[in-house]
């Protein structure tokens, strides 16, 4: 059990807006946010400007009410990691029921707003991913196996499938493949971040795959899953979601971010230690903008396809 789910104590200092913001994950609802809007806007048909925006809205507040319910649940983790012992409960400005109080009402409302603007379906998926992301990941997957990126990317994963459906009713491969986009890009993602944040990682007992199985192995899984997301990063473009701009971002990209992965995988550890571990800091670094990039093509490819220049 975690220091958060039962920790009675308030906040220590007066929380600024600034805080609750912060207790929103507002990085991580970006992602959510541009994602889920591509989604929505390369789906086929549409809808009202207005209710595509306000489907976008309810789902970046389902992310953030997820957000807030991880900083709740993870505050003992958070406490003791540099990189997020400043977030608003470790730190004490925001206290850990006034995050739950704010979570469970956000998850309430996101979903039940974006089933009466849209459909149900859209609904039902932002449910499971605020529940797949506080519980399955959060409360089970990240303190117990080292696949917690793996299986919990889906999490992230699903906003671009809640867009879709918030116009089409439905699932779709298209949708499909931008979920597998995001899920497959998650742990080369996380795992280069862990290369370099490790003792962070060991320090707070979260058993990253650099922590139970050593950075050699983290360095061969980076490779093979960068293979894996390179199959469908590529097969997209040849779906309703991509064409010639898409193919061309996706081959780029995709030879690139091979490229780092296989230097990664073949990477001497004191190598990486001596010069502060650089590369992994490059791959992680260009891994955002990977993602950028693809779902920016599959924008790109809807916006031309209006004038008969996207899609094949």
């Amino acid at each position: 059990m975690t220091d958060a789910s039962f920790d009675t104590q308030t906040a220590t200092g007066e929380a600024q807006f600034g805080d609750y913001v912060a207790l929103l994950k507002p990085r991580v609802m970006s992602l959510v946010v541009f994602t889920a809007a591509v989604g929505l806007l390369a789906a086929p048909g549409g809808v009202h400007p207005f209710i595509a925006f306000f489907a976008v809205l309810c789902i970046a507040i389902g992310g953030g009410a997820s957000g807030a319910l991880n900083m709740w649940y993870d505050a003992d983790i958070d406490r003791v990691m540099k990189r997020t012992a400043s977030r608003p409960i470790p730190s004490g400005r925001v206290a850990p029921q006034e995050a739950l109080a704010i979570g469970l009402t956000l998850s309430g409302f996101s979903v039940i707003m974006l089933g009466l603007a849209t459909n149900w379906v859209a609904a039902a998926l932002l449910a499971f991913t605020i529940f797949f992301y506080a519980v399955i990941y959060t409360m089970w997957l990240k303190r117990w196996t080292p696949q917690n990126i793996v299986i919990g990317g889906a999490a992230g994963a699903f906003p671009p499938m809640i867009g879709w459906a918030a116009v089409t009713g439905g699932v779709s491969v298209e949708s499909v493949l931008m979920f597998a986009l995001t899920f497959l890009w998650t742990p080369p993602h996380f795992w280069a971040l862990a290369l370099f944040m490790n003792a962070d990682y060991e320090k707070a007992g979260v058993p990253m795959l650099t922590v139970t199985h050593g950075r050699k192995t983290t360095r061969r899984h980076i490779l093979g899953y960068t293979v894996l997301l390179a199959v469908f990063a590529v097969a997209a473009a040849f779906t309703g979601i991509g064409g010639p701009v898409y193919l061309a971002v996706a081959l780029v990209t995709n030879a690139l971010f091979l490229r780092g992965a296989w230097i990664i995988a073949n990477r001497d550890e004191g190598d990486a230690r001596a010069d502060k571990y650089r590369t992994e800091k490059r791959f992680f670094a260009f891994s955002l903008l990977y993602l950028f990039l693809h779902f920016g093509a599959i924008l790109a490819e809807a916006a031309l396809r209006p004038w008969g220049m996207g899609g094949w």
